[in-house]
């Protein structure tokens, strides 16, 4: 739904009704009692003070017009996105303040990744950007911290009935709102170039290390990345998940085929094809022809294409050899979300903006200026968005992903083990005894 200009805000006053709750029915009570106080008064008497009444609900139901009657002075906002989406944030806050040109505004905008937010937000939340980007993962410690503002007012939209049900639910904890769905693309599949690779190669690791040797080129993934690391444990059968505290972990990765994982991951690195790389290397590599494939999200497609040109192409995961079986690679799903900080000095105009950085027009913007793929129903129902590759590719991969719920104690020991894993563990250390450390590491109580 498009964002509103200020002269279209009486024609739209009805689509407040039932965002600003409580509103009207309090000023409606209240006449009613009025009237029925005052009996004996005048027909015409009573007339008037229920027309007044009605004018007056319709006040409070338009929620951006009494936000701005509200307004004194300038109105200073910081707001936080990633490094990656710097320009197009800074354009649509431009658009922002052309929407209201009645108000004046100081918004700065700073840099901090999506997946560093909640880190960096509780470090001290008062000081902290009045809107900010993050992963869908973060939001439980988020909300426990008492730094997200609850979404209880809606001023432009709609947002759980103008989002994918997924995303909603992403951005909900214990039944409340609490963000805004930016993208529903938060997940990772395999970037390749198709003069490498056929789709049928595409199906499983073993074929595409096969045509990778023939061409001299590599496969990458960030093997000692927990997050993608997680692909090769679930899609075995082996699991991690969240305890109901929303801290601590229960993972069975060091139970009964577990240790095959391990080894297999091992075979795939001792080929010297399938190799360990971050992000920031994988995008130098894609450039400068080292690989031909990746594992990697959204936000490398146009890496990709700009390198392959008209071969490149997206799939999901592909399988992989474990004890002797072909198992499917699963993969974390999830989103990114824009939140209002709950310690923001100006929570109505935050909450505004926030609904215009990720409103239908904007995430159409986003998917136009950087491939990222929409939540809102109606921009990502367009034929351009089907159409592209890596949507498309996620959309195949949804059936084998899970939600990324897992306590902080994951991260660091996974880093290690999959570290281990991607240098061919060198120690030749026992692999159940690798694991057995790692899991102790992710279920340990959180201090």
């Amino acid at each position: 739904m498009k964002m509103r200009k200020l002269i279209a805000l009486l024609a739209v006053t009805s689509m407040f009704i039932g965002c600003v709750a409580g509103c009207s029915s309090n000023e409606e009570a209240t006449g009613e009692t009025e009237a029925a106080e005052t009996e004996a008064a005048a027909e015409t008497e009573a007339a008037d003070e229920t027309e007044a009444a009605a004018e007056v609900a319709v006040a409070t139901n338009d929620a951006i017009a009494n936000l701005i009657a509200a307004t004194e002075g300038t109105v200073s906002l910081t707001v936080w996105a990633s490094e990656e989406d710097q320009a197009l944030t800074s354009e649509i806050i431009e658009n922002f303040k052309a929407a209201y040109p009645d108000v004046t505004f100081d918004i700065q905008l700073g840099s901090c990744s999506e997946a560093d937010a909640k880190d960096t937000v509780l470090t001290d939340p008062e000081a902290a950007a009045d809107v900010f980007a993050f992963a869908d993962d973060q939001i439980n410690q988020l909300v426990a911290a008492g730094a997200l503002q609850p979404i209880t007012t809606c001023y432009t939209f709609d947002v759980t009935s103008e989002n994918a049900a997924g995303s909603v639910e992403a951005a909900t904890v214990d039944g409340t709102l609490y963000a805004y769905p930016m993208t529903a693309d938060n997940g990772y599949f395999m970037f390749y170039d198709s003069s490498v690779y056929d789709e049928a190669d595409v199906a499983s690791l073993d074929s595409m290390i096969a045509k990778a040797q023939e061409s001299g080129t590599k496969i990458a993934m960030n093997i000692s990345n927990g997050w993608y690391l997680y692909s090769f444990f679930q899609g075995a059968g082996l699991e991690l998940t969240l305890n109901d505290d929303g801290l601590t972990n229960t993972c069975t990765w060091d139970e009964e085929g577990g240790t095959d994982v391990a080894q297999a991951i091992l075979d795939l690195v001792a080929t010297g094809t399938f190799v360990n790389m971050t992000d920031d290397e994988m995008a130098t590599a894609i450039a400068n022809g080292e690989i031909s494939a990746a594992v990697n999200g959204t936000w490398r497609a146009e890496t990709a294409e700009e390198a392959w040109g008209e071969n490149y192409a997206a799939a999901k995961l592909p399988t992989f050899t474990c004890a002797g079986e072909q198992v499917q690679m699963s993969s974390y799903s999830g989103c990114k979300l824009v939140g209002v900080n709950a310690y923001s000095d100006q929570i109505g105009w935050s909450m505004l903006l926030a609904e215009y950085l990720t409103c239908e027009d904007s995430q159409v913007a986003r998917f136009e200026g950087r491939g990222l793929g929409p939540s809102n129903i109606a921009a990502a129902s367009s034929e351009a968005v089907q159409n592209n590759p890596a949507i498309a590719a996620l959309a195949a991969q949804a059936e084998f992903a899970t939600p990324q719920r897992v306590g902080n104690n994951f991260w660091s020991p996974a880093e290690t083990l999959g570290a281990i894993l991607a240098s061919g563990n060198p120690d030749n250390t026992d692999l159940q005894e690798l694991l057995t450390t790692a899991v102790e590491g992710i279920e340990a109580p959180v201090a």
